[in-house]
């Protein structure tokens, strides 16, 4: 049995979804998770704080990044990264990150 994959106008092929800026994306980060997981689970009680741990560094680094990227405007750097000003100061202070300019 061959399976034909239905496309519709809109939906981008295979190659073109790999491609995407998006996809490539993924791809590199992917990589560097893997790297990361085998760095961060040295041993069985290590995994279980593995989520936690990678989403923090992941957030933390978005956040250093769209404050950078917005001169320390935090109402700026929410809306960079799509989030409400109140959410993003809370995840500074939760991530202990200060807005001072490195």
């Amino acid at each position: 049995m061959t399976l034909k994959k239905q496309r519709s106008k809109d939906s981008p092929t295979v190659r073109e979804r790999r491609t995407t800026p998006a996809a490539v994306a993924e791809e590199i980060l992917a990589e560097k998770l893997e790297d990361i997981a085998t760095i961060l689970c040295k041993s069985e009680t290590d995994r279980s704080r593995l989520y936690d741990e990678v989403l923090a560094m992941v957030e933390r680094g978005l956040v250093r990044i769209a404050l950078r990227r917005s001169n320390h405007v935090k109402s700026a750097a929410a809306a960079y990264l799509g989030i409400n000003r109140n959410t993003f100061q809370k995840k500074m202070v939760k991530l202990g990150i200060d807005n001072d300019p490195e």
